[in-house]
């Protein structure tokens, strides 16, 4: 297995993949490979809510299996991620000052709020949502939270610290990856919504500007990406799409 794709595994899921070789070459192939992994885990979340809802199980016990289950093969490090970058955010300081609230191992307000509307926001929609529809507006919704990586390590932004994950990933992503990830991405949400094709690539695009908007305030405020924010930005992306997803005029 080329060792881009082993990284992204072992980076993005909790497959036991063995570990290939880790450096910024690896980790290019890595990021610009993270909406298809996102993609294999929405099917997963989207197809546990099918499941559940043919046998009868409500909307909500549906969508609340397909989030813990998405979160148990992501070991939660996303929803981490997010609670980090919320309280370092919301502490009104930067830099360094910021950096090391988010180190710390507790979750503060502003996280916990965070996780709990990003957490009902995604089961309430998979929850809401049955057989093909649920698979394909998690795939295209989770594919999304990870094309958010790939703009997020796209080249011309810097890492906040000088090692970690942050300072491995950032800047290490192509143009041409991201068109092309972006291009792919949109044409997976395209039947995401039955007799709306263009509902699917809305949800993209507004799942993906939100996720660049929160990373560029975190660039602001702390000199660059980190883990964390790459975090935030995955759940913030995904949370969006979907949310978009199941609106009905």
């Amino acid at each position: 297995m080329p060792d881009g794709l082993r990284l992204a595994l072992t980076t993005l899921t909790v497959l036991p993949v063995r570990a290939g070789r880790v450096d910024r070459s690896a980790a290019a192939t890595a990021m610009g490979l993270a909406p298809l992994v996102g993609a294999g885990l929405g099917a997963a979340a989207g197809g546990t809510a099918a499941l559940l809802h043919a046998a009868g199980a409500p909307g909500v016990v549906a969508g609340a299996a397909a989030v813990g289950l998405a979160a148990l093969l992501t070991r939660g490090l996303h929803l981490d991620g997010l609670a980090d970058t919320v309280d370092g955010l919301g502490s009104y300081r930067s830099g360094p000052a910021a950096l090391e609230i988010m180190k710390r191992p507790d979750i503060g307000p502003f996280g916990v709020v965070a996780l709990v509307v990003t957490l009902l926001l995604q089961a309430g929609a998979l929850g809401g949502l049955s057989g093909a529809a649920a698979v394909l507006a998690g795939t295209a919704a989770f594919a999304t939270g990870r094309l958010a990586v790939s703009w997020a390590c796209r080249r011309g932004v810097p890492a906040a610290r000088p090692d970690g994950l942050g300072a491995l990933v950032a800047g290490t992503v192509g143009a041409p990856v991201l068109v092309l990830g972006t291009l792919l991405t949109t044409a997976v949400a395209v039947p995401a919504v039955p007799g709306r094709p263009w509902q699917g690539p809305l949800a993209v695009a507004l799942g993906l500007a939100a996720s660049l908007l929160l990373v560029r305030h975190a660039v602001r405020r702390f000199g660059g990406i980190t883990g964390d924010v790459l975090g935030a930005a995955v759940e913030t992306a995904t949370s969006v799409a979907l949310v978009v997803l199941v609106l009905r005029a």
